[in-house]
């Protein structure tokens, strides 16, 4: 499944490659060359990305839930 970014978002990227770009390798960027590179890059490197955000979010919770389970004590009447 691609990733979906907004268009706001995907105009700062673009914006974003372009000044990489220059800074990096001295040389320009069309926009039709931007998006092309967002677009590569996004199927590459996004499903990876965004898996391991996922599993960072999971590990996060379970360590806060972890430590709930020690905090909670179950009273007997």
């Amino acid at each position: 499944m691609p990733l979906e970014i907004s268009p706001e978002r995907r105009t700062e990227l673009i914006g974003r490659l372009k000044g990489a770009f220059l800074e990096e390798f001295d040389d320009s960027l069309s926009d039709f060359r931007a998006e092309a590179l967002l677009d590569l890059v996004l199927k590459a490197v996004g499903p990876a990305v965004y898996n391991q955000a996922i599993k960072d979010a999971q590990a996060f919770m379970q360590s806060r839930l972890d430590d709930l389970d020690g905090e909670v004590s179950v009273y007997d009447d």
